[in-house]
């Protein structure tokens, strides 16, 4: 829903596009693509994946038909394959809500070429932070790199609850305090054995796919990552929407 309502994640997204220097294509890694290796997208043109039931009509009616990149697929998959971590194609695949919400917002006439890559949360933290220091030439060939998730996720809380604006739970902001302490310090380390060090880790991703992203966002930064906080707020107490840029 963030697609659709007024809140601060939404007004942020929609100054995302105007923030960063307007890249010559996007790679996104989505916490809603789950393959046993890596693989990007390269279908003939990008259609719009309504993963999700439940919703408003409305919402189900948004397309984002931005362009493909089949050069940046292919340049994606040699760097992958290069650093020995494969890379499959999938043909019939397009972009996900992971990758189209945000985009939307941050780019809304879709005029920049798209391509998803997905992730492979068995193989946990560690990897993510791999696959996104394979990545890293591509920050100096035009492409922003986006990592799609959410900062926490325990829907099992989050399902029932009506009050928006309900006060952060102390569990939520003791885990993403520390999370941001170790972002900001760029403590790959830490980062990579976050479900043992961080409070409360367990709670707020009792699966690790919607944390992933960030690590290989992180990991295409380099060995020493520049981390600045562009935005935070929280939505029902216990949904963080950080967003972070790398350098």
């Amino acid at each position: 829903m963030t697609a659709l309502e007024d809140t601060a994640a939404h007004r942020f997204l929609c100054t995302l596009g105007g923030a960063v220097p307007r890249p010559r294509a996007i790679l996104v890694a989505s916490a809603h693509w789950e393959t046993l290796a890596p693989a990007v997208n390269t279908p003939a043109r990008n259609t719009t994946i309504h993963d999700f039931f439940g919703f408003p009509r409305p919402l189900y009616e948004l397309r984002y038909d931005a362009p493909t990149a089949p050069w940046l697929a292919q340049r994606t998959a040699a760097l992958l394959q290069a650093a020995g971590l494969g890379c499959e194609t999938d043909s019939s695949r397009g972009l996900d809500h992971g990758a189209w919400v945000p985009l939307l917002l941050a780019y809304p006439q879709a005029d920049i070429p798209v391509v998803q890559l997905s992730l492979q949360p068995p193989l946990g933290p560690s990897h993510h932070l791999t696959l996104g220091a394979a990545l890293a030439p591509l920050r100096e060939e035009g492409v922003l790199i986006i990592g799609s998730g959410s900062f926490t996720h325990d829907l099992s809380r989050f399902r029932g609850r009506l009050d928006f604006n309900a006060p952060e739970t102390p569990d939520v902001k003791a885990f993403c305090d520390w999370m941001s302490e170790k972002i900001l310090a760029g403590d790959l380390a830490a980062l990579a054995n976050y479900r043992k060090l961080a409070p409360h880790a367990r709670e707020e991703h009792p699966t690790d796919e919607h944390l992933l992203p960030l690590h290989v966002a992180i990991g295409a930064a380099g060995p020493a990552p520049k981390a600045t906080l562009l935005h935070s707020s929280v939505e029902y107490g216990l949904l963080r929407m950080d967003a972070y840029r790398f350098e």
